[in-house]
């Protein structure tokens, strides 16, 4: 009799480990995600589901700043984040030593020129108040789009790092104010041209394609990624992630709803 009780317990007992090896191999992992509200947030909402049946649970975290989620990622406050561009990450990386790296590219958000007070650049007046953004790698790119658009020239090899300082051509006396990249939808109103960033034109019910006086290629280098620490970077849920943030799904998703606004690039 005790013999086979102890041969029951034993059975028992090894079924009972083998239902807890089985529900932890199947069951979700969670990532805690920085994003911007749109469209990084709205694209890993509609990832959810996807990622629910490949075993991934997603906490997605907003922010509206461009520092506090690289910050927090390096803290290992968060998992990965998505809301930022290749050259503002290895900026910022390099400015502030941090030990994060992009993992995949998943859109492009082009940067456009706006107004509320004329309908095209070539009723723009002399001495024109400009807004641009006032991060180094931001700045540059709206740098390089208002010479794209004809209105003024930079040195020649600046690129990405221009400055307000690497001007040398300005016919129309614009006058540059370098603010805030968020704000500048919000102080529109009161300028001639603002030079926005997708995702802030969207928030601000801006569309690009049909709102923007002149709007960034489909072949900018600007690449917004997924961001993860360095030591993260072939974590099989970071790659799990990744597949699904570049599945066909994903992409259908991007192309119906922002319809030009956000550019697939993978």
């Amino acid at each position: 009799m005790t013999k086979k009780v102890t041969r029951i317990t034993l059975i028992l007992g090894a079924l009972a480990l083998l239902s807890v090896i089985g529900l932890s191999g199947c069951g979700s992992k969670a990532l805690k995600i920085g994003a911007s509200e749109v469209p990084h947030a709205e694209i890993l909402e509609f990832a959810k589901p996807l990622l629910e049946k490949e075993g991934i649970e997603i906490e997605i975290i907003e922010f509206s700043d461009f520092v506090q989620p690289n910050l927090q990622l390096a803290d290992k406050q968060l998992d990965a984040n998505f809301f930022q561009h290749i050259p503002y990450l290895e900026d910022m990386a390099e400015q502030r030593q941090l030990e994060i790296t992009w993992v995949a590219k998943i859109h492009i958000e082009p940067l456009g020129i706006y107004s509320e007070k004329i309908s095209s650049l070539s009723e723009l007046e002399d001495g024109a108040q400009v807004g641009i953004p006032n991060d180094a790698t931001n700045g540059g790119r709206a740098l390089m789009l208002l010479e794209k658009a004809g209105l003024l020239t930079l040195e020649e090899g600046t690129g990405t790092s221009a400055t307000i300082g690497d001007i040398v051509g300005n016919p129309r006396k614009l006058q540059l104010r370098e603010l805030d990249a968020a704000m500048l939808p919000r102080v529109l109103p009161d300028l001639d041209l603002a030079v926005i960033n997708g995702n802030f034109a969207l928030q601000a019910g801006l569309s690009p394609t049909e709102d923007a006086l002149f709007l960034e290629g489909g072949d900018s280098p600007y690449a917004n990624v997924i961001a993860v620490r360095k030591e993260d970077k072939d974590n099989p849920s970071i790659q799990t992630l990744i597949k699904v943030l570049t599945s066909d799904e994903v992409r259908q998703f991007i192309d119906e709803t922002y319809e030009g606004g956000v550019i697939p690039v993978f």
